[in-house]
């Protein structure tokens, strides 16, 4: 096992950003999404190192990779039957240097510490990317919301935020939704915070419009990934117009993303869920895109049904016996992966380069191997990583706060406006700093670079906190 013990401060750089490393991974085992997501902002940073030395005299790298407080409980609950259920909850508290820890929470089977806190890790640098004052966190339960009732989610919200409501609040940590944390979810634990401290404030966002949430928060994430898009399209004189677009997942990031992308006059022609994918050579048109959105919403039904209602269609169930996925054999212009993490592997991301895929805009948390990541900047196409492209969700939930700050509620123009201003803000925060840092055009050395250095330096002015 490797050395726990602190690294000599004249150590070189590469040494340095070396051993932390393995002192992650030492001190983190069986947690391969967290140590994936630490290497990779790592190895941007070795660029950084050189220049300002105070990183590594301060033991910044050593402060950031390690949570400022991890939170674990039980969450007891009763089913419809009457029997005692039990499950696991999280909150990982990141790092607060630039403000309060602010990210999603997810309910999903597949809940476990080591993606938490890589999703945790992830959310301090896309946060401080948005220019907002938001430090970052995660959290979340392996709770299954499908196929429960009503009664049933609102029994397990009521019981998770029973806990969780003694570590949160407004200017100490804001939860939002993430994966099987929808609007449903979010009310049952709002209701719970406000029964249990008696006030009526900020606590969570993705709030119901009646009650303190924000126009657009729902579309933010889907319409801030293609607007980043058309960002990275901009710097080679091109636009989004009639450009073929595959899309992955068919949750609330992909429905959005179609959607914006048919208000930027391109054509999307895939989607996707657990049971595989469907391919509409006609593209996924208004009407389409409208019966999808009450497929997925109301009746949770399975995307395979849309080959069944739309002939031209045609459905490619997923085949985990195969090394690639075939969604990513399309022959397309861009790709936006919507789904979850490492969902394109180094075969995909080979299949859509010789495929003509000029852009990857990620609209998943880390959806990117780290050989499919190499494999896009390699090919030089444009290439917005997910701590950059997706930030538009964190973005309207960091609006949505300061609107409850006020007691105000702006116009969905006047919030679409912003999140527009804020992904135009990040993208070109990317774009100069990795010119900066003699990377130009490498947009993940440029989302991690940037991201880092201002909360770095936060942490710096506050002391060995």
């Amino acid at each position: 096992m490797a050395s726990t013990t602190a690294t000599p401060l004249g150590t070189h750089p590469g040494d340095y950003i070396d051993d932390v490393m393995n002192q992650v991974k030492a001190k983190n085992p069986a947690e391969p999404e967290f140590h994936q997501a630490v290497q990779e902002v790592l190895d941007s940073l070795r660029l950084v190192l050189k220049r300002h030395p105070e990183y590594q005299s301060g033991r910044i790298l050593e402060r950031i990779v390690e949570p400022e407080r991890l939170i674990m409980f039980r969450v007891p609950w009763f089913d419809d039957h009457g029997a005692m259920r039990i499950n696991r909850g999280y909150r990982i508290e990141m790092n607060s240097a630039i403000g309060p820890y602010k990210g999603g929470l997810r309910f999903h089977p597949s809940v476990n510490l080591g993606i938490l806190k890589f999703l945790a890790f992830e959310q301090v640098f896309k946060n401080s990317l948005t220019t907002l004052m938001m430090g970052g966190g995660k959290g979340g339960s392996d709770f299954d919301p499908k196929g429960k009732s009503d009664n049933e989610v609102m029994r397990f919200c009521q019981s998770f935020m029973t806990e969780l409501s003694r570590h949160i609040g407004p200017d100490t940590d804001v939860p939002a939704g993430d994966i099987g944390v929808g609007g449903r979810e979010i009310g049952f634990l709002f209701g719970q915070y406000k029964r249990l401290r008696n006030e009526f404030t900020g606590v969570l966002t993705g709030k119901g419009l009646n009650w303190g949430g924000s126009l657009i928060r729902p579309e933010a994430t889907g319409y801030g990934c293609v607007y980043f898009a058309a960002e990275m399209l901009k710097t080679r004189k091109d636009s989004l117009d009639g450009k073929l677009c595959l899309v992955s997942g068919s949750g609330n990031v992909s429905q959005y993303t179609v959607e914006k992308l048919l208000d930027l006059g391109a054509k999307p022609i895939s989607l996707s869920d657990s049971s595989g994918a469907i391919f509409d050579p006609d593209g996924i048109d208004r009407e389409k895109l409208a019966w999808v959105k009450e497929l997925k919403n109301a009746r949770r039904g399975r995307i395979r049904e849309y080959a069944d209602r739309f002939k031209k269609a045609t459905f490619k169930p997923a085949d985990g016996a195969l090394d690639h996925n075939p969604l990513w054999t399309i022959k397309a212009d861009c790709a936006f992966p919507s789904a979850t993490q490492n969902e394109i592997n180094a075969k995909d991301a080979s299949n859509l380069v010789s495929n003509g895929v000029k852009v990857v805009a990620e609209g998943a948390n880390m959806p990117s191997s780290a050989d499919a990541t190499k494999t896009f900047l390699d090919a030089a196409i444009l290439y917005g990583p997910a701590k950059a492209a997706n930030a538009g969700g964190v973005a309207t939930s960091g609006l949505e706060m300061a609107q409850n700050s006020m007691r105000l509620s702006w116009t969905r123009e006047e919030v679409d406006k912003r999140l527009h201003g804020i992904m135009a803000s990040i993208h070109k925060t990317c774009f100069e700093t990795a010119e900066t840092y003699g990377t130009p055009g490498n947009l993940v050395n440029g989302a991690n670079i940037g991201g880092f250095l201002k909360v770095a330096n936060a942490m710096l002015d506050q002391g060995l906190v």
